[in-house]
């Protein structure tokens, strides 16, 4: 507890909260004198204000003042339409709109809103109707006034999400529409070897449309915690080369790829679908960022008396400067290359720590970068 703020301080701090959550005034608001109820809305993380019956500004914290910024001079004993014109996104008066002089007795406040001030400016207020019994006269006003600046990161945040997924989903869509629109029209004048080139590069794009569908939905199972595995024991080496195989039907130099499984790291316990899931977003982001070789291995390790085996993807390209490696695992990161969604390694890290593990990511003995991710050799 803060120094000065002990026994009637204490008490009117915690009668601030009280009357933050009831509808009516106790008893106890006689006995907290002003000196300490002003003390201790001081001590509060929010912005409050409060006003009488009339709807007059009383009192405004530090904090309050901070987040109305020129909009708090001179605001006691203003009316609060007057001193704080709130308003909704449509530009409508939200005093006019709830009007809790005239409005319902038996309204006790509001619920968190977003609203606005005349600047642009946006504000997250509560607002606390107090009266002085259970559906009586108005007696007092608490608004609760929160800084919009994180639900503004958040919009931002997904705003980023919706352009991204739009721009990766074009491009395939616009191959699929293209292909399958020209076969259509003019199918008898192309050859066999002709309408199968068009009909592999439909499908695919209809894969890679998949796996975006499929990124989008773990990262909301990621997000909410109900990201589900079911582990089973598989062969490490013959998981590898199924990637490596995939990878050279699809164009690429089986002699670029590098497996190596040391003994003890034969076996992985994890959820098969899962574990193709990294290992394809680890290779695919091995090969956007490097020149061209990737090494997978699979080293046996123990991790603080938890068994198990990391496996490490590595590439050789210029690899990831120390002071950015804390974010790649973050939503939205991209390399150099600024191509792909940016949530390859963060679906990576979900499911890997799903499993109870860990992924990191360093340099490569020869040089680029190496992600590593431990998978425990028991189930979660």
């Amino acid at each position: 507890m803060p120094r000065g703020l002990v026994g009637r301080d204490a008490a009117a701090l915690t009668w601030l909260g009280g009357l933050m959550e009831q509808p009516t005034i106790a008893e106890d608001v006689l006995t907290i004198d002003r000196p300490s109820a002003m003390a201790a809305a001081e001590m509060l993380p929010d912005g409050l204000v409060t006003a009488n019956s009339d709807g007059r500004i009383t009192f405004l914290n530090h904090r309050a003042r901070q987040i109305l910024g020129s909009w708090a001079d001179g605001l006691v004993g203003r009316h609060l339409r007057d001193g704080i014109p709130l308003e909704t996104r449509n530009g409508d008066s939200w005093w006019d709109v709830t009007d809790p002089w005239r409005g319902l007795q038996i309204r006790t406040g509001h619920r968190e809103k977003l609203l606005q001030l005349p600047d642009g400016r946006e504000l997250l207020v509560t607002a606390r109707y107090l009266r002085k019994d259970q559906a009586g006269p108005l007696g007092a006003i608490f608004l609760g006034l929160r800084d919009a600046e994180a639900r503004r990161r958040a919009e931002q945040d997904h705003a980023a999400l919706i352009s991204t997924i739009a721009h990766e989903l074009r491009s395939p869509l616009t191959g699929v529409k293209g292909f399958s629109s020209t076969l259509l029209r003019r199918w008898a004048q192309f050859g066999e070897e002709q309408r199968l080139t068009m009909l592999r590069a439909i499908d695919g794009d209809a894969d890679r449309l998949t796996r975006l569908i499929t990124d989008l939905l773990d990262v909301s199972r990621i997000d909410a915690g109900k990201l589900r595995i079911h582990e089973v024991p598989l062969p490490i080496r013959e998981t590898f080369t199924r990637h490596v195989d995939r990878l050279a039907a699809n164009g690429h130099d089986a002699s670029d790829f590098t497996v190596t499984v040391e003994p003890g790291a034969e076996e992985v316990y994890a959820d098969a679908d899962r574990l193709d899931q990294v290992l394809a977003n680890l290779i695919e982001n091995a090969l956007r960022h490097g020149e061209g070789h990737v090494e997978l291995s699979a080293t046996p390790h123990d991790d603080d008396g938890t068994p198990g085996i990391v496996i490490g993807v590595r590439d050789d390209g210029p690899g990831i400067p120390e002071e950015k490696r804390r974010v790649v695992f973050g939503r939205f990161w991209h390399g150099q290359s600024g191509s792909g969604t940016g949530l390859g390694l963060y679906i990576v890290r979900g499911i890997v720590e799903a499993h109870g593990g860990w992924a990191d990511i360093g340099d490569s003995p020869g040089g680029g970068a190496m992600v590593r991710v431990f998978l425990p050799s028991e189930p979660v």
